[in-house]
């Protein structure tokens, strides 16, 4: 089932704690949707279901931010041993060169780095134990994941639930325009393969030269 429409058989506060939960996760280092369950449950706030954008944002910047910080205390206390052995277990996400990536924006941005990383499907979920592994002094990642994630978590909130309410505005008074712009985008697209289909299909059927024999 799609995640909107999942979130939309639970009540509010449901939508909420899955939220946080979803997103405090993925910001330990368990490589989790977090992106994805915060635009829906965004776009979800904007159909008027009983879902207070601000409560969402809220939340999700507090799953953001202690997501983060207990990363940063896993890292601290695992260390290296911890990288090698998230390698071994999500090599998709902590593989060798994912890690070294992000290791070299650390050593290049440093605080920066956590607070942009949010925005970084790939360094959202290496921040908070790459910092802690890196020994960042914990006041600056505090302030760079705090900043970093109401930036991220209610700037997405807000972004995506003013256009959920735009775009829904719009199609309630365009619908029928869109739908013409379709049929003809999907038309036109029908003809172009099917003329592509047509000459492909006669260059395959053009006979091959025959060679010259030697001394004609």
């Amino acid at each position: 089932m799609h995640v909107q429409e999942w979130l939309d058989t639970v009540p509010a506060v449901a939508v909420y704690a899955v939220v946080a939960l979803v997103i405090g996760v993925e910001s330990l280092g368990i490589p989790l949707p977090g992106e994805i369950v915060l635009v829906s449950a965004a776009l979800l706030s904007s159909q008027h279901t009983g879902v207070n954008p601000v409560i969402l944002g809220t939340c999700a910047t507090v799953g953001a931010v202690v997501g983060d910080s207990i990363g940063y205390a896993i890292g601290r206390k695992g260390g290296r041993p911890l990288l090698t052995w998230l390698g071994e277990k999500f090599p998709r996400h902590f593989g060798e060169g994912h890690v070294a990536t992000a290791e070299r924006s650390f050593e290049k941005w440093g605080m920066w780095a956590v607070f942009f990383g949010r925005f970084v499907a790939l360094l959202r979920i290496f921040a908070g134990p790459l910092a802690g592994v890196l020994q960042m002094p914990y006041w600056k990642f505090l302030i760079a994941n705090v900043l970093g994630g109401i930036c991220w978590a209610g700037g997405t909130t807000a972004v995506v639930y003013y256009v959920g309410i735009v775009a829904e505005d719009w199609l309630k008074r365009f619908s029928w325009l869109g739908l013409v712009v379709a049929v003809l985008v999907g038309a036109t697209s029908l003809l172009m393969l099917k003329r592509r289909a047509k000459k492909a299909e006669a260059q395959r059927r053009e006979p091959e030269p025959e060679p010259v024999a030697a001394g004609e």
